[in-house]
């Protein structure tokens, strides 16, 4: 108790004793202006959708809220009729309004007033198979609830909540369930893997998963069969692929069979004041999948999902280097996420590049990863100019910041069937190609970390290390400390760490490492190590040391390696 006590002073202190430690307290956006605010980049004014007055009520087309009727026709009809007479609002008023896919046209405001829940069927012979793009790679896939594509100014609005009917097609870990879940789930019908530790909910849906080596993509089957797996090609609930000026705003969006929302090479997106839902045991259930995207902001919203709360791709592997469009000019504010993979992520598939981001005033709570980067060999492109700042996490369970360019798959917490081996760092050197994932020029400030697990993973590849990384003003209570491991030009400024029962700095083959202003609390353990005999051209404060020895240097570590200040 009273080494807790301590603790919690000492934590305290460091809070208050200078300035640059106290956060800037996050508050809703009200002012479009407030968006542009201290950006590092010059970000184009994003233009907002407008709409004619004219407005029609799906009632008004025969639609029943009953929660049973169909009412796909209806909706489709409402649309077609607003889209004829030049554009406006379609209203789903309150009710429970079944329906097939639906399908947004230009110049159109889909707008659910509240108490409306829009309802998609658990009949997937409503959902067609389409040519698409799902985790980077082009590939067919069951049509999207919601979906559009190649259309301008449309919307979705209201203060409605949107339900994909996801646990009608997902899959199902045992593991992630209670004995009484399980039980339920076996149940409602289906059938399990031949191990009998997943569920699917047809056969169709287990001919899929076991004819797929790459991860939600049968390939293992001609494309001729795919019609005999449909149940297993989960669509992302709502699809607005090659279209410009698009307006998310208000709305509950839950319980997607895959993905969420993804917005793919589409420009003018603002994404805001949503509740993005999807239970925490849903495959890739992900909150915001942003991919190849120009010219986007993000903010006031609220994520509790599956998978990755805020996730920006632009293609995989080859798919991606041949589409060449980045995820570029992109602002994201003010956002929390109670639950995900990650909180705010770039990659895996990044293979057409991320460049021009801002991310500030978030709020992490109990996410597995709070910023998390990924990618590995075969990937190629380019991430670079992000910048984050004013970040508060708390209960992260892995990484509070994690760079991993060995990422495999894995979940950052690792499951049953799950081994560290299938990430395991290959040192070998490859050589660099246009396969060479690259992460550069990666800012981050004023962080704070409190009861978590491990504060900081930078892992690059032997043959393209992390360049140029900086973190600055940190507050890091955690139980491992950092470890930078294949990193070029990382620095270290104003970096606290508490509560550690590990070394607080490990450094391992990296080059031309700055560290200044960094405190630690004893543990008994040597504060700070280097290892590896790449390593070379460190640099630390003599004064944030008592002595040489908190100091431990390798063996076939260069002598000259360290610098001490």
């Amino acid at each position: 108790m009273k080494k807790l006590n301590k603790l919690l002073i000492v934590a305290i202190a460091a809070l208050l004793s200078v300035n640059k430690w106290e956060p800037a307290m996050a508050q809703q956006i009200g002012n479009m202006a407030d968006v542009y605010k201290d950006l590092e980049f010059p970000m184009p004014k994003v233009k907002e959708t407008s709409f004619p007055e004219y407005s029609v009520n799906i009632r008004d087309f025969g639609a029943v809220p009953d929660g049973l009727t169909k009412n796909t026709e209806a909706i489709a009809e409402a649309i077609d009729h607003v889209v004829g007479h030049g554009g406006g609002k379609v209203i789903i008023p309150r009710g429970m309004w079944l329906t097939g896919p639906v399908t947004l046209k230009s110049n159109l405001n889909l707008h659910l007033e509240e108490g409306a829940l829009l309802l998609f069927s658990r009949d997937f012979d409503d959902y067609p198979l389409v040519e698409t793009s799902f985790e980077g790679l082009n590939t067919v896939r069951c049509i999207s609830p919601i979906n559009a594509r190649e259309v301008e100014n449309i919307a979705i609005t209201g203060k409605g909540i949107i339900d994909g009917n996801g646990d009608a097609w997902r899959p199902v870990k045992k593991g992630k369930m209670t004995d009484a879940q399980w039980k339920k789930l076996l149940a409602s019908g289906g059938v399990l893997s031949d191990d009998r530790q997943m569920w699917f909910p047809t056969e169709s849906s287990k001919k899929g998963y076991v004819n797929s080596s790459n991860f939600n993509v049968p390939d293992m089957i001609n494309k001729e069969e795919l019609e005999s797996v449909k149940d297993f090609l989960r669509p992302v609930m709502v699809s607005i692929v090659n279209s410009k000026r698009v307006l998310l705003d208000g709305p509950t969006f839950q319980n997607s069979p895959a993905w969420n929302i993804h917005p793919l090479m589409s420009e003018e997106v603002i994404i805001r004041n949503l509740n993005v839902r999807n239970p925490w045991y849903s495959q890739n259930g992900d909150g915001l999948d942003l991919e190849s995207c120009k010219n986007v902001l993000i903010y006031n919203n609220t994520f509790d999902v599956g998978d990755d709360a805020i996730c920006f791709k632009s293609g995989k592997d080859k798919d991606g280097r041949e589409r060449g469009i980045p995820t570029e000019n992109v602002v994201v504010k003010n956002n929390v996420v109670y639950h995900g993979h990650g909180g705010f992520v770039v990659g895996s598939e990044m293979s057409g590049g991320v460049k021009n981001v801002h991310v500030s005033s978030c709020t992490f709570i109990g996410t597995d990863i709070g910023l998390r980067f990924k990618s590995t060999r075969g990937r190629g492109g380019v991430v670079e100019n992000i910048w984050i700042s004013d970040i508060d996490m708390v209960n992260i369970p892995a990484e509070a910041i994690g760079f991993n360019l060995f990422y495999s798959g894995n979940s950052p917490v690792l499951e049953e069937d799950q081994s560290a081996d299938d990430e395991a760092r290959k040192e070998d050197l490859v050589p660099v190609t246009e396969e060479t994932p690259s992460f550069r020029n990666i800012y981050m400030k004023d962080i704070r970390v409190t009861n978590s697990e491990i504060s900081v993973s930078f892992m690059g590849l032997p043959e393209m290390k992390l360049q140029n990384i900086r973190l600055e003003n940190a507050l890091l209570e955690a139980k491992k400390g950092i470890t930078a491991i294949d990193a070029d030009g990382l620095e270290l400024v104003n970096v606290k760490m508490l509560g550690m029962e590990d070394h607080a700095l490990t450094i391992y083959n990296s080059e031309n490492i700055s560290v200044s202003g960094f405190s630690f609390e004893e543990n008994g353990k040597t504060p700070v190590r280097i290892l590896g005999r790449d390593s070379r051209n460190i640099s630390l404060e003599q004064k944030d040391f008592g002595s040489a020895d908190q100091i431990a240097i390798g063996s076939g570590v260069a002598s000259e390696a360290l610098k001490l200040e």
